[in-house]
């Protein structure tokens, strides 16, 4: 990686300082000029950075790197309420004009933690694996990039208090959209045409973050930490295996998983696993989804939905892609798929046999001793991790027990369903691209299922897709979402 450092401004001669020099440089100029929410457009490195796209070809790519410290008027941490801004300039030795590009809001957050930029001297342009990042190929692509930071579910302060819990991380990536919106104009790129990505607890705070655009609820909490006024809807939504709709999480994981082992060779609870299974009949009639050539989604013909629109077309996808040798010895390693010269059919329990071992022991979301992700997530104030539902709280506590008071609200803040079933939102995205692995069993095939369906059946623009035999945060078309961004913004992909 080659890079020239040119230097203009506060915040670009602050990219070199440690990470408090820099927050603290940043916020005493914020003060001395009355508005720490104006971008300012002048102040920038200018690197240049090798990428390859995904077709193989590597590109020389001239970039103005900005660092801006604070999306919001009054942070309560600048290390995670900071964001950067990426804007191609030459690619290849041609000049690029990016100030009408479509906008990557590129999220890294993982299990809810706090994800921070703020030490960040570059683009993150690698992904997993060290193949070209998402923000890489956008680059590119000649797209402004933008990496926010927000707080997460671990942050902890002196006396003891948890910071960044529900729904701390969801209300930064909406300040710093606004903060985009807010400074139209002056921030490089459509901000009409931003589009948010993310994987695993990114990927649905990225869902999120689409679903619940301008919605009120979010409203108190922005403006306690001085977000700008102005808009949070987002224009397009990329999300990669999304954890999310975790109040029902347990009942859906035990509904897709519940006859499958788990990894660690200890024996899921029988009765815990049938109870929680049975309990996602009704929740799934309460949302009344329907689909094309299914009807309405129950839990009886749910496997069937899920088969026939994902799991049998991922699996024919990947076996007409390999040589016929290849493909015959697939095949008959696999003998529970049948194949017909063009199509893969296998029944649902078939599948589940062959994913095999499940990752997580049930409860998966809100185990009964607390030990989950989930269960921090939904902290509060010194109390590092609560139940968030009912069943296992009462099965810890008795059957009088009752959620505490905030944990309704918390739940709806953090699901986008919510946004889209029990209050369906104006201000929603209209694009979505939805990916996973069929070995996902992070969470249960029908969270994204049921995203999918909702969406559809609202009229919303919908790219679905499952990648076969591959597991959590997988993503094998990372090119094609790049120009899905341009087909759907209307920008002529480079």
């Amino acid at each position: 990686m080659q890079r020239r450092t040119v230097v203009k401004g506060l915040t670009a001669v602050a990219a070199a300082l440690p990470a408090v020099g820099f927050t603290s440089v940043c916020a005493q100029a914020a003060g001395a000029s009355g508005d720490s929410l104006v971008f300012d457009p002048s102040a920038y490195t200018e690197q240049t950075i090798t990428l390859t796209d995904a077709g193989g070809t590597a590109h020389e790519v001239v970039y103005r790197f900005h660092k801006v410290a604070s999306y919001v008027a009054k942070p309560v941490d600048v290390t995670y309420q900071s964001l950067n801004i990426s804007v191609p300039v030459r690619i290849d030795g041609t000049a690029v004009d990016a100030s009408d590009a479509p906008i990557l809001f590129a999220n890294s957050v993982g299990g809810y933690m706090p994800s921070s930029v703020a030490n960040r001297t570059g683009i993150a342009a690698t992904g997993m694996g060290g193949a070209t990042s998402r923000q890489g190929l956008a680059l590119a692509a000649g797209y402004v990039v933008v990496e926010p930071g927000a707080r997460g579910r671990t942050l902890v302060d002196s006396s003891g208090v948890y910071y960044g819990t529900a729904p701390a991380a969801i209300v930064d990536l909406k300040a710093a959209v606004r903060y985009l919106k807010f400074n139209k104009g002056r921030v490089p790129g459509d901000v009409h045409r931003i589009v948010s990505c993310g994987t695993s607890a990114g990927g649905a705070l990225s869902s999120l973050l689409g679903a619940s655009g301008d919605s009120p609820l979010y409203a108190p909490y922005l403006e306690e930490i001085g977000a700008a006024d102005a808009s949070d809807a987002i224009f397009a939504t990329g999300a990669w295996c999304p954890i999310t709709d975790l109040e029902h999480a347990d009942m859906a994981y035990e509904w897709c998983w519940g006859s499958n082992p788990p990894a660690s060779g200890s024996l899921v609870d029988r009765t815990v696993s049938g109870e929680l299974s049975s309990a996602y009949g009704p929740y799934l009639a309460s949302l009344k989804l329907r689909a094309r050539g299914f009807g309405a989604l129950t839990a009886r013909n749910m496997d069937d939905y899920l088969l026939r629109t994902f799991m049998q077309p991922s699996a024919t996808k990947y076996l007409a892609a390999l040589s016929d040798s290849a493909r015959a010895a697939y095949l008959a390693a696999h003998p529970f798929i049948s194949w017909d010269g063009s199509t893969a059919t296998f029944t649902w329990a078939d599948f589940l046999t062959h994913v095999g071992a499940r990752k997580k022991n049930a409860p998966s979301f809100d185990a009964f001793d607390l030990s989950t992700p989930e269960c921090n997530l939904y902290g509060t104030g010194t109390t590092a991790a609560r139940h968030f539902t009912l069943y296992s709280l009462r099965h810890e506590s008795g059957a009088g027990a009752r959620l505490d008071e905030d944990i309704p609200s918390k739940l709806r803040l953090m699901n986008p369903m919510y946004h889209l079933v029990d209050k369906v939102n104006a201000g929603r995205s209209r694009h979505w691209w939805i990916r996973l692995g069929t070995k996902d069993t992070d969470t249960s095939h029908t969270v994204a299922g049921n995203l999918a369906a909702r969406l559809t059946d609202l009229g919303d623009d919908v790219d679905t897709s499952y990648y076969w035999d591959a597991g959590h945060g997988a993503d094998q078309d990372p090119g094609d979402f790049v120009k899905w961004i341009a087909a759907v913004s209307g920008h002529r992909h480079r």
